[in-house]
C-alpha cells in the first residue's frame, strides 16, 4: 500500500536534524504515513514516543488491557494515578503533546481486516502468537509492512516482514562518494585515474557514476550514470571513450546510489525457518536458541493462560520441556539444522520472562521505530528479518541457580517489572545511589527518564545530579523528549530535573547549569565527587568526554558513555582499573589534529575539508581573534608591560585598523560585508587568475590547473540570488553585532539598499603564492606574512578598508601600518 501524499507543510526548523539523515523526500514521507500500533506496554510506549517525535501523519493506538503495577516499570506514560484505566486511553493525551503535528487516535474494539487496510505499517506488541500470525499473514497479502516487537525480562525480539518485494530505494546512510579526476584516456575500455588513488578502494566492481565539470571530454558531463571497474593499479575501468574529445582537466565523479530489493517470509513461515541478524556463527546459534524460547513461552502462555512466575523452578523446567518439544528449526532452503539447544540459556530466559524492563523496552523500541521509519520512507536496509538482543549478562553470575523467590514477588508498587528480574534487595540499593547525568541533550533526557523509571536514587538518600549549560531550543524537541515548546529558551538542566521529577515523584533531581571543565573544578571539585557513586556522560566533543573521563579515573568513579552519530550508536562502560580507560577513536583524534597548507586553504582548495577550514579560519579573522584582542587590551594607548616591540606594533594596527573603519550605522555594515563579498569572490579570484591563468603551464608541460588545483571563476555579485544575498545578511549582521550595533533580518529592505551601493574597489590586495615554499621566500620581498598552519589577525588594510571605500573613494590607510606611523614607539 502506498503512502498517501501531505499537504502539511514541513517544519524544517523541528526536524533540522533527522532531515540531515533522511532528507527531505523521505521526510515527506513520513509526514504522510499511518501507522497502528497496538500493545502499550513499556515497548509500545518507546515505540510511540519515537515515531511521534519523528514526525508521522498519524497513530492509531490498540490496547483496551488495564494499567497495572508492572506497567510503570516502564510506561512513562502512566501513573498511578492511571491503575485499571486503559493503558491506550491513559497514554493518548501525552503522546499527542509531544508533537502537535502527528494525529493520534485511539482504536477501542478488535484489529479487523477492514481495520487494517488504512495502515501502511501495523507493529503488535505483547500479544498472543496466534494474533501475530492471523494479522501478519493478512499484511504479507496485502503489502502492508509488518513488525512485531516484544521484551521478556532481559531479552528482547523484533521481527520485519515488508513483503515480498520491497524497494530500498537508498540501501545506506553513507553519501554517494565523490571523487576528483586526474585524468581519462581515450580507449576501448577508457581508463580513469583519479587524483588521490586512494579514493579509487572506496569504489566496487558494477558501481555507477556520473561525471561533471570535466574540461575537453564533455561528452561525459551529464550522461547517464556509467558502470566501472576497479583495476589492481588503483585507476578505475569505464566504457569506450575512443571517439570522445581528449581529456583536458578537471571534473569529479559522482557514485548513484542503486535501489536493492528485499524479499521477506510471512511470520508463519519464518517461525520455523528464522532468517536472524548475527555476527558470527556463534551468535546465529544462541539466536536461534533464543528464538526457541521465544516460542516455548508462547507455549506456556496458550497452556496456562499467564506468564511463568518470577524464578519459579516448576515453571521454568516447563518452559524448558516445550522448548525440547518444538519442531526443529529449518535452513533457508528447508533443510533440518543439526543445532542442539541451550537448555541453560532458555532456563534462564525463563526464570526472569514475568520482568518489564525500562532500558530493554527503551532499545528494542528504539530499533523497532527506526524500522517503521525504513518501511515507510524505504530507506537503508531493513532487518533480515529477526533480531534478538539479550542482557543476560546482567545477572549475577554466582548467585543461585533459583533464588527465594519472595525477593522476586510483586509488591504492589512501580517496581514491581524489575524487582522480578533483579529481587527487592536489588532495587533498595539501587534506590540510595547518587549519580552525575553529564549533558541534558537527547541521549541525556533518554538517560534520565530511565533513571526515573528504574528508581536510581529514589529510595531518600540518593538521587541525580544533572550538569548542562545549554538552553532548549526549537530544534531539540523532535529528539529530546524532556522538553516541550514551553520549555524554549529555558535551562536544559532545570527542564529536564524538572521532567523527571513529574515521571517518578520520589526522584531527587538537582540541576547544575555549568559545564564541567577546568573552569568549574570548584564546583566539581572533591566534595562533590565524593559524594557521586558513579557519572553517565552524554555529550557531543571527544574534547569534553576527554576531560570527564580523566575527572572520573582520577575520583575512581564508574563512567557510562554514549554518542550517537546519524543512525549509529555507542554505549560503554568504563571502570577505573578494572577496564579499559576512554580513548576517544582513532579518526577524531586525526580529524582534529588534521592542518592544511595555508597557501591551499586560501586559494587551491580541493576538499570539502580545506573549504571548511577556510570558512573557518574567514570567521575567525574577521568576527573573533582582533574583537578578542582589543578587549584584552582595551587601555591599548596605554602600552601593556608584558608585549614586546613587535606585539605592541600589530596590537596597535588591528587597534587603530578598528577605529578608523568603525561603522555608525548598518548601512556601513552592509557596505562593509558587500565589499568583503566582492574581495572574497570575485577581486581576489581575478587576481589568483591573473598570476596563474587558466592556460598556464609548468616547465615540465603539465596544466598548472591540473591535479588537486581546480581553476575558479570570479562571481558577479547578484542580489537576486539567495546565496549572494544570504551572504551579505549574514556577514553584516554578525559584524554589526561586533561593533555593538542593531541587526536587521528584512531581506527585502537589504535588496533595496544594495541597489545604491556601488561595488567597492579594493585598494590593496595581499600576495599570492602557490606553495609553502614561495610563501616563506617571499617574506623578504613583501614583509612578514602569515606562517602555514597559524592562526593571524586579518589584515586591516585588506578588510576594514574595504568597508566604506565605496562612499569615501581610496582610504587612507590602504597601506599596512609601519613603525614610523607610530612615533610613541
Amino acid at each position: 500500500m502506498d503512502v498517501q501524499e501531505t499537504s502539511k507543510l514541513l517544519d524544517e526548523e523541528l526536524y533540522s536534524r533527522q532531515l540531515y539523515v533522511l532528507g527531505l523526500p523521505a521526510m515527506e514521507r513520513i509526514q504522510g504515513a499511518k501507522v497502528l500500533l497496538s500493545g502499550l506496554q513499556g515497548l509500545g510506549a518507546e515505540i510511540a514516543k519515537n515515531l511521534v517525535l519523528m514526525g508521522i501523519g498519524s497513530l492509531t493506538l490498540h490496547d483496551p488491557h488495564p494499567t497495572c503495577w508492572s506497567d510503570l516499570a516502564a510506561q512513562f506514560f502512566l501513573s498511578e494515578q492511571d491503575l485499571g484505566r486503559s493503558r491506550a486511553e491513559a497514554s493518548q493525551e501525552l503522546l499527542a503533546k509531544l508533537n502537535g503535528a502527528v494525529q493520534v487516535c485511539i482504536h477501542k474494539g478488535d484489529i479487523t481486516e477492514d481495520l487494517l487496510l488504512h495502515f501502511q505499517v501495523v507493529v503488535l506488541t505483547a500479544l498472543k502468537l496466534e494474533e501475530q500470525l492471523k494479522v501478519g499473514s493478512f499484511c504479507h497479502k496485502h503489502g502492508i509492512c509488518f513488525l512485531v516487537a516484544d521484551t521478556r525480562g532481559l531479552v528482547g525480539q523484533l521481527f520485519c516482514d515488508f513483503g515480498e518485494n520491497f524497494t530500498v530505494q537508498e540501501p545506506t546512510e553513507a553519501e554517494p562518494l565523490t571523487a576528483a579526476i586526474q585524468h581519462i584516456s581515450q580507449g576501448s575500455p577508457g581508463i580513469l585515474t583519479l587524483r588521490e588513488q586512494a579514493d579509487a578502494h572506496h569504489f566496487h566492481n558494477g558501481d555507477l557514476v556520473t561525471f561533471s565539470g570535466i574540461e575537453g571530454m564533455v561528452e561525459l558531463n551529464n550522461c547517464a550514470p556509467w558502470p566501472l571497474r576497479v583495476r589492481e593499479d588503483g585507476t578505475l575501468e569505464i566504457e569506450d571513450t575512443s571517439t570522445f574529445s581528449r581529456y583536458l582537466r578537471g571534473g569529479v565523479i559522482t557514485e548513484v546510489k542503486k535501489s536493492k530489493t528485499v524479499s521477506h517470509e510471512p511470520l508463519d513461515v519464518a517461525l520455523l525457518q528464522p532468517r536472524v541478524v548475527a555476527q558470527s556463527s556463534q551468535e546465529v546459534h544462541r539466536a536461534h536458541c533464543l528464538h526457541q524460547a521465544f516460542r516455548a513461552l508462547h507455549k506456556f502462555q496458550e497452556l496456562s493462560g499467564r506468564r511463568p512466575q518470577p524464578w519459579d523452578p516448576v515453571d521454568t523446567e516447563m518452559v524448558v520441556d516445550l522448548a525440547r518439544a518444538l519442531e526443529p528449526l529449518k535452513g533457508t532452503e528447508g533443510e533440518p539444522l543439526e543445532e542442539q539447544l541451550d537448555e541453560a540459556l532458555v532456563r534462564t530466559v525463563a526464570l526472569s520472562s514475568a520482568g518489564s524492563l525500562s532500558p530493554m523496552a527503551a532499545m528494542l523500541g528504539a530499533v523497532a521505530a527506526q524500522e517503521v521509519l525504513k518501511a515507510i520512507s524505504r530507506k537503508f536496509m531493513p532487518l533480515d528479518q529477526w533480531l534478538y538482543f539479550d542482557a543476560l549478562d546482567c545477572l549475577p553470575e554466582d548467585g543461585e541457580s533459583f533464588p527465594n523467590p519472595e525477593d522476586y514477588a510483586p509488591r504492589g508498587c512501580r517496581y514491581d517489572g524489575q524487582i522480578a528480574v533483579f529481587g527487592a534487595h536489588f532495587q533498595e540499593r539501587l534506590s540510595h545511589q547518587h549519580y552525575l547525568l553529564v549533558g541534558a541533550g537527547a541521549i541525556g533526557c533518554e538517560l534520565l527518564k530511565g533513571f526515573a523509571l528504574v528508581g536510581l536514587g529514589a529510595g531518600g538518600s540518593g538521587g541525580v545530579t544533572v550538569a548542562d549549560m545549554d538552553h532548549v531550543e526549537r530544534s531539540n524537541l523532535s529528539r529530546q523528549f524532556l522538553f516541550r515548546p514551553q520549555d524554549i529558551g529555558r535551562l536544559k538542566a532545570e527542564v529536564a530535573a524538572e521532567a523527571a521529577h513529574r515521571l517518578n515523584s520520589d526522584l531527587l533531581v538537582t540541576p547544575l547549569p555549568y559545564q564541567l571543565d577546568p573552569t568549574t573544578e570548584h564546583i566539581y571539585g572533591d566534595n562533590f565527587f565524593s559524594s557521586v557513586d558513579g557519572v553517565a556522560a552524554a555529550l557531543d566533543s571527544f574534547q569534553a568526554r576527554r576531560y570527564v573521563a580523566a575527572r572520573c579515573t582520577h575520583y575512581l568513579k564508574p563512567l557510562l558513555e554514549a554518542g550517537t552519530k546519524g543512525t549509529w550508536g555507542s554505549a560503554c562502560v568504563f571502570v577505573p582499573h578494572l577496564t579499559e580507560g576512554y580513548r576517544a577513536p582513532a579518526s577524531a583524534a586525526a580529524s582534529e589534529d588534521t592542518s592544511y597548507p595555508i597557501c591551499t586553504v586560501r586559494h587551491f582548495p580541493s576538499t570539502a575539508e580545506h573549504t571548511l577550514q577556510w570558512a573557518r579560519d574567514e570567521f575567525e579573522g574577521l568576527f573573533r581573534l582582533f574583537a578578542e584582542t582589543i578587549n584584552r587590551h582595551q587601555q591599548a594607548l596605554t602600552p601593556p608591560a608584558d608585549l614586546d616591540g613587535p606585539q605592541m606594533l600589530n596590537l596597535l594596527q588591528v587597534v587603530l585598523g578598528v577605529l578608523r573603519e568603525r561603522p555608525q550605522t548598518w548601512r556601513d555594515c552592509v557596505v562593509w560585508a558587500l565589499g568583503h563579498w566582492q574581495l572574497r569572490f570575485h577581486y581576489g579570484i581575478e587576481q589568483l587568475l591573473r598570476h596563474f591563468p587558466p592556460d598556464k603551464v609548468l616547465e615540465d608541460g603539465t596544466p598548472f590547473w591540473s591535479g588537486p588545483k581546480q581553476c575558479p571563476q570570479p562571481l558577479e555579485f547578484d542580489a537576486s540570488q539567495d546565496m549572494h544575498l544570504l551572504f551579505v545578511l549574514a556577514a553584516a549582521n554578525l559584524y554589526a553585532q561586533m561593533h555593538g550595533l542593531p541587526g536587521s533580518q528584512d531581506q527585502t529592505a537589504l535588496k533595496d539598499l544594495l541597489q545604491l551601493l556601488p561595488l567597492p574597489d579594493p585598494q590593496y590586495l595581499a600576495p599570492i603564492f602557490a606553495s609553502d615554499l614561495e610563501l616563506t621566500l617571499a617574506s623578504a620581498e613583501f614583509g612578514e606574512v602569515p606562517g602555514p598552519r597559524s592562526p593571524k589577525l586579518p589584515h586591516k588594510g585588506l578588510t576594514l578598508s574595504l568597508a566604506c571605500a565605496a562612499e569615501r573613494g581610496p582610504a587612507a590607510n590602504s597601506r599596512p601600518l609601519r613603525p614610523s606611523d607610530l612615533p610613541f614607539l
